[in-house]
């Protein structure tokens, strides 16, 4: 009776293992699915940017300066790898847009132009697409991240070599609450 008892609780445990390993392993994949969602609105992102800048550059003749650091942005950006670098460098490409999309308020020319309107109209959409994919990557991570830190799970994401994933992380200027002046 007693070899009955023990040969069934080997094979729960046995099994229970095998469940929190697949479980592991389906995390792992929501990860690097979720990596893909971002990467597939980046790659969206760094194929508007060419578009504008061509449209642009006609107009503003003397803000060449501008218009180079958003090239040089995407290159960094579209170089970048995993989770930290493609932050940092998608975050400088985010600044350099929006220097670009200031200078276009000063040329009434360029901001009355439809196909600078439909970019710009493109580029927010795909930025939205960017934050929500961000979102799902970030919360994919946490999931994993608790599953290799906490008990039991942890025993088998360790036996098994499972490590934490890296959030997306906004900078620390970006933190900072928008100061408005209605002067």
């Amino acid at each position: 009776m007693f070899g009955l008892f023990f040969i069934i609780l080997i094979f729960v445990l046995i099994f229970w293992a095998i469940g929190l390993y697949n479980g592991l392993v389906r995390m792992r994949n929501q990860v690097k699915n979720a990596w893909a969602q971002i990467d597939v609105q980046l790659k969206r992102r760094h194929d508007l940017i060419p578009n504008l800048v061509e449209v642009v550059k006609d107009y503003m003749s003397y803000e060449q300066e501008t218009l180079a650091k958003v090239i040089e942005a995407r290159g960094k950006a579209m170089g970048a790898h995993g989770a930290a670098e493609v932050s940092a460098a998608e975050n400088m490409l985010t600044g350099a847009l929006k220097s670009l999309f200031a200078l276009v308020e000063n040329y009434p020319d360029l901001k009355a132009n439809q196909n600078v309107m439909k970019l710009q109209e493109e580029l927010t959409s795909t930025e939205n697409k960017i934050a929500f994919a961000r979102q799902y990557y970030n919360d994919s991570v946490m999931q994993i991240n608790n599953k290799i830190e906490m008990f039991p799970s942890s025993i088998i994401a360790n036996s098994f070599n499972f490590t934490k994933e890296q959030f997306y992380e906004v900078p620390a200027d970006e933190k900072e609450p928008v100061k408005v002046d209605l002067r």
